[in-house]
């Protein structure tokens, strides 16, 4: 004689209904890319300097600050991304 065992199926669960409210974003500026060829030793010391995941952020914020010639910039920014060192 053979059992013969009824497989329970399982309900789902009603999902919640998702709200799709969307906030307005603010207008991103209109970028555009800017490379330079680095050695990897420059490269390295950049991200050390930088940080993880911070690097272009701070080539970026230290180009420009170089580029302007604000010297107050340039020693702010040094001074922030030395501490990470």
């Amino acid at each position: 004689m053979s059992k013969t065992t009824k497989k329970t199926t399982r309900t789902r669960k009603p999902t919640a209904e998702k709200k799709k409210t969307t906030e307005p974003k603010a207008p991103r500026e209109d970028l555009c890319v800017f490379a330079f060829r680095l050695t990897e030793t420059e490269r390295d010391a950049i991200h050390k300097a930088a940080g993880p995941a911070k690097a272009s952020k701070f080539a970026r914020s230290l180009l420009v600050a170089a580029a302007t010639k604000d010297e107050a910039a340039v020693l702010a920014i040094m001074i922030e991304f030395a501490a990470v060192v």
